[in-house]
């Protein structure tokens, strides 16, 4: 089968060793990384933290603020006599642990790959010896290219009789910095993949129903820079527009998408340097531009039954609408219901009891304009239509440990398997009791 998104030369590029930091690198030895209550209070906090210099890690500070903090400023946040605790007492050293690749995995498909984080490079690699222990149920596909010139690489699995059935839509890494997304995208894909190949009756069913279009790392540029250059980078690569400070470089892709993409000034910032920039206007970024006609071709065949973009962190399950606070969808009950289920059953499935809240976006979190689940329901007619932030509420942040990415793939596997069973489910159909 070929289309638009078949492109068997796409994988010739180099994969090699990993890549070296460069000279220009930033270094956040001795920064800390706090969590600062704010006990419902966050106007009384902010206040007294405008005294020093900071960057702030979350959106929802209703009952803390996760600020990252120069050494520098170390004595003047302890004079403040905020009540917090240490996520990261040195986010330099924890960065360091967290880089170190782990030597076991061995270019095969298996689950060593998810003992460490890993480079671009070994991403599509392992992408490519997923889809040759597959060959004849999938195939690598491109969404375009980022500003860069990277492919927007990813593979399209299929079951019985063929491609052609609803769409089932996943985008991982698309903030550069939250790195846990791309393995717990790959994850999913390697337990469908070998589920099917072992005769598993749960993948089989999923891949005999739906045709999965998985796409682990949607920001290859800003994920790169952040392995090369600056580890908490978030949006692409994109030089701003002519006439702005040149050093306010990228878009934040999941600001850049054409649904309600100016419908709300807070939800997005104008600024280039914000790393909320929502672009100069729709789609303005190239990856974004190669998503979204995916997003369309998809509508116009068999339709896109579910669409998740992954996130971290906070814990959440989050569906439209992000872009006002007080818009509900009319399927905001079956998602609701849904994503309860999905949350409990990631609750009880280890003894770590991760938990999730779920909700509308808008209202659950803070407003955003322009971003992927909205557009791909409203624009895209997803049935369903999520983002989900992954691991953790405050322990690690961005920065989650290596020990984790297993644990937190599987308990997302287990909460696919439920989500995945529930789609054609009819949630509120008049029968049972009240």
């Amino acid at each position: 089968m070929k289309s638009f998104l078949w492109l068997s030369s796409f994988f010739t590029l180099v994969v090699g060793a990993a890549t070296p930091p460069r000279a220009d690198a930033v270094s956040y030895d001795g920064y800390k990384v706090l969590r600062i209550r704010t006990n419902g209070s966050p106007s009384i906090i902010k206040e007294k933290l405008s005294s020093i210099s900071y960057e702030q890690w979350n959106h929802n500070i209703y009952s803390h603020i996760d600020i990252l903090v120069p050494p520098d400023q170390a004595a003047k946040l302890d004079a403040l006599s905020l009540d917090y605790k240490v996520m990261h007492d040195d986010l330099g050293g924890s960065i360091a642990a967290e880089s170190v690749q782990e030597a076991t995995w061995k270019r095969q498909v298996d689950d060593s790959w998810y003992d460490s984080y890993h480079d671009y490079e070994d991403h599509v690699q392992y992408f490519r010896d997923l889809q040759a222990s597959f060959p004849n149920n999938s195939e690598l596909i491109s969404s375009g290219t980022s500003y860069e010139g990277r492919d927007i690489y990813g593979l399209h699995l299929w079951g019985a009789d063929g491609p052609g059935k609803p769409a089932v839509l996943y985008h991982g890494n698309v903030h550069a910095r939250e790195w846990i997304t791309s393995p717990v995208v790959e994850y999913i894909t390697l337990q469908l993949v070998t589920g099917y190949n072992n005769g598993d009756d749960t993948a089989r069913s999923f891949l005999d129903k739906y045709d999965f279009y998985i796409i682990p790392i949607v920001n290859p540029d800003g994920f790169v820079y952040t392995q090369t250059t600056n580890r908490l980078w978030r949006k692409n690569r994109q030089p701003p527009p002519n006439g702005s400070d040149p050093s306010c470089v990228g878009r934040d892709i999941n600001r850049n998408w054409a649904f309600a993409w100016d419908s709300n000034p807070q939800g997005a910032s104008t600024n280039p340097c914000s790393q909320t920039y929502k672009g100069e206007g729709p789609s303005d970024s190239p990856e974004n531009e190669g998503l979204d006609k995916l997003v369309r071709q998809l509508r116009d065949g068999a339709g896109i039954k579910l669409f998740i973009d992954w996130h971290s962190y906070g814990q959440y399950i989050l569906a439209p609408f992000g872009y006002k606070e007080t818009l509900y969808a009319p399927e905001l009950g079956k998602w609701t219901k849904a994503a309860s289920i999905v949350s409990e059953t990631i609750r009880d499935s280890s003894d770590a009891h991760t938990t999730f809240t779920f909700g509308a976006s808008g209202a659950t979190l803070y407003t955003t304009t322009g971003a992927a689940p909205d557009h791909v329901y409203s624009i895209g007619q997803a049935d369903f239509s999520y983002t989900i932030e992954l691991r953790d509420t405050g322990d690690f942040g961005f920065v989650l440990p290596p020990e984790q990415i297993r644990s937190a793939a599987e308990e997302q596997w287990e909460g696919q398997k439920v989500l995945l069973g529930l789609l054609d489910e009819e949630f509120f159909d008049g029968e049972g009791p009240a």
